[in-house]
């Protein structure tokens, strides 16, 4: 009594340190307390609840709904994981929109795989747009901006981000490496001399600043501008006759070259927009398909969790028969199910199912010594479908004599080559092979008398 007081408490505690976090946005560490608690105590709903809502307010809403039902489960009356839940269901698209912001999510992801960065944005901006709780968009749509050097984009992502969750671990390394590059950009300062002495330039970021510097030209003015004038004539002249007279003849052609290239570059435009919305238009149309089997696999997800909770409850309550509980557990897929549905089905697999087995082949060599072929096979099929490979093939050799023994000998035979390749050298195996050997050589003296009763009649025939 004392040991199980500790685990409640313990359970509480971290119950108490997940509500915390969870009020100041932390919303990792709030996880990993709310998941200590439920480690004390699998039982604790409100743990489950607290859970689900965190998961919900960082946009993970499948994870969310799974805890919920499974508080239902340990607690259907009085448990506000129903109110959760209807209010999902008063928006009827709500839940659609989501599912196709997850979509969009993980398309993203491939068109990232593929170098394909400009699909992956436009992507997650409308995962983003319709799902705007949804942090794991956040962080890959502020990544692919960092990646594409666009950093006041990527800021503002990450805050919203870090917005939903303060500590996680994955927006706070992106938000170091924004800080990163933008410590490694400075603004620089550059003075460049002209050779002549007469500017002074200087590079300011992105804008060039030209400065005139003090010289004695202004003390010799009247001198210097005699000469300019006279090198501006000669200058006008050769102007004129390499320079103004070829431009002339040439602009026409410079203006049809101007043309042509401006109708190359929105060509290529055009096909790039073309191709970006034939792959969209390919995502769209396999969308029906994908909703369709994620709306299946969420549905077998569902059933099987709430299948191996009501069957372990009543395992623990043991008020119902072992052989009912066997034809629950084998309806149920293992493989949709997390770790603490999977621990549950694999503790009452463990325990039942070696027992079911050893009761149904013994009732089926009693059912075949009788010649009571047909219940013989159905105990058989139940026993295949928990353990194929039973007693070493011994029990598939006896479901293959209760075939033969209703007048079924080719679905015998199959299970014989079966046994034969699947468990050789083994005792079941051996009886296998001679079944089919004596088979064979049945029909080989039935071929052969066959063919006396032949000869012998065409000779009367003759005669």
């Amino acid at each position: 009594m004392e040991y199980t007081t500790k685990l409640l408490y313990q359970s509480n505690y971290w119950y108490n340190d997940g509500l915390g976090k969870a009020r100041i946005r932390d919303m990792s560490g709030a996880i990993a307390s709310l998941k200590k608690s439920l480690q004390y105590n699998r039982a604790n709903v409100a743990s489950m609840n607290l859970l689900g809502l965190v998961y919900y307010g960082r946009g993970d809403v499948v994870e969310a709904l799974v805890e919920w039902i499974i508080s239902k489960n340990f607690q259907p009356q009085d448990n506000i994981a129903d109110y959760y839940i209807s209010k999902m269901q008063e928006t009827p698209g709500e839940l659609e929109e989501i599912n196709q912001a997850v979509k969009r999510y993980n398309q993203s992801l491939q068109y990232a795989a593929q170098n394909g960065e400009d699909l992956a944005i436009i992507q997650l901006k409308k995962a983003v747009a319709a799902h705007p709780s949804y942090m794991k968009a956040y962080q890959l749509l502020g990544f692919l901006y960092l990646h594409t050097e666009q950093l006041t984009s990527a800021r503002q992502m990450l805050r919203s981000a870090y917005r939903l969750d303060t500590t996680n671990e994955l927006t706070l390394r992106y938000i170091h490496e924004l800080s990163e590059i933008r410590r490694e950009r400075p603004v620089h300062v550059k003075r460049e001399d002209r050779k002549d002495g007469q500017t002074v330039t200087y590079n300011l970021g992105n804008e060039t600043i030209i400065q005139p510097v003090s010289t004695s030209f202004k003390e010799n003015a009247g001198i210097h501008t005699i000469i300019n004038i006279g090198i501006g004539v000669l200058m006008g002249v050769l102007v004129m006759w390499f320079l103004i007279m070829p431009a002339m003849n040439a602009s026409r052609q410079r203006r049809l070259n101007e043309q042509t290239v401006a109708f190359s570059d929105q060509i290529e435009s055009q096909k790039s927009q073309i191709n970006a919305l034939k792959t969209e238009l390919d995502g769209f149309r396999s969308t029906s398909e994908a909703t369709e089997n994620a709306q299946a696999t969420a549905a077998s997800t569902q059933e099987s969790y709430e299948a191996v909770l009501y069957i372990y409850y009543h395992y623990q309550a043991r008020d119902m028969s072992n052989a009912t509980m066997v034809e629950e557990l084998l309806k149920v897929n293992p493989d949709s199910l997390g770790e603490q549905g999977r621990g549950q089905y694999d503790e009452m697999a463990g325990d039942l199912f070696p027992s079911m087995c050893e009761d149904l082949y013994s009732q089926s060599q009693a059912n075949y010594e009788v010649a009571n072929y047909d219940a013989a096979v159905t105990n058989l099929e139940m026993v295949m479908s928990i353990d194929e490979g039973y007693a070493s093939g011994e029990a598939m050799l006896l479901l293959a004599h209760s075939y033969a023994g209703r007048g079924e000998q080719d679905q015998a035979n199959l299970l014989y080559q079966k046994i034969v390749e699947s468990y050789p050298d083994t005792q079941a195996a051996a009886s296998a092979a001679e079944e089919m050997a004596a088979q064979q050589a049945a029909q080989e003296a039935a071929a052969q008398e066959a063919a006396g009763q032949a000869s012998a009649a065409q000779d009367g025939t003759d005669g």
